[in-house]
């Protein structure tokens, strides 16, 4: 008996010692993730800034190359933001982001020998690649360019779909509230009808005889309110 609870209590401390060891394990890389995330967005903004201040600090080719990278670097950022964002509420655009993933192959190729470049010292030579170099950098961001405003126009498009829709809806339904029969529109009574039965009928359910009509329901305050309501204010009773 004493052997099997020993071999229990071992068993336990073995899996509270493992799960705590795969706890620290998953909690390291989670950490290591978000430090990578963090020095490559401080290393992609260092670079942004470098390329910034050469293509308006210095002249000719140095300055050409980096407003090429600058420019190239900006428009697929921009792409990869948005069709991401979009592609978490619109299916539709997981096939753009796969096609953009093939363009950022492109991208990252030219970008390479762009930051190649910088460090040539034949200046000559590199002078005469610019319009090559030019002509593939309009390629590529124009082909991104394309991508993210298409995901924008569709987005939008069918923001205004769903506005319209939800704005015919509340029409409709303000219509709806704002009908109501008044005491000059009642209708007749029947013959063989007591006087007083038809108001009763056209009461709200479960109102007794002769009492009043109830008033428009009103909204529930338990409600989720908006960031935009005021809270409602609890009724008082005298």
């Amino acid at each position: 008996m004493e052997a099997a609870i020993i071999t229990i209590m071992a068993l336990l401390f073995l899996s509270f010692v493992a799960l705590g060891v795969f706890v620290t394990v998953k909690v390291a890389k989670a950490a290591k993730r978000g430090v990578d995330r963090t020095l490559d967005q401080a290393r992609r903004t260092v670079e942004d800034t470098t390329l910034r201040a050469k293509s308006f600090g210095q002249a000719g080719v140095a300055s050409e190359l980096a407003r090429l990278r600058l420019t190239l670097r900006t428009s697929m950022r921009a792409t990869q933001e948005a069709l991401q964002a979009g592609a978490v509420e619109d299916a539709s655009l997981k096939e753009s982001l796969e096609l953009f993933h093939r363009l950022s192959a492109h991208g990252l190729e030219l970008d390479g020998d762009l930051k190649r470049l910088e460090r040539e010292p034949d200046r000559a030579w590199v002078a005469g690649q610019l319009p090559e170099l030019t002509a593939r950098t309009e390629r590529i961001t124009g082909s991104a360019d394309a991508l993210r405003r298409a995901a924008r126009d569709r987005a939008v498009r069918f923001a205004e779909d769903d506005l319209s829709t939800l704005s015919a809806q509340i029409d409709v339904e303000a219509g709806a509230l704002r009908h109501w029969t008044g005491p000059e529109d009642a209708p007749e009574t029947a013959p063989g009808t007591a006087p007083g039965a038809g108001a009763a009928r056209a009461g709200a359910p479960g109102t007794a005889p002769g009492a009043e009509p109830s008033a428009i329901t009103a909204p529930d305050p338990r409600r989720t309110a908006y960031p935009w309501e005021k809270s409602a204010r609890p009724e008082t009773t005298t």
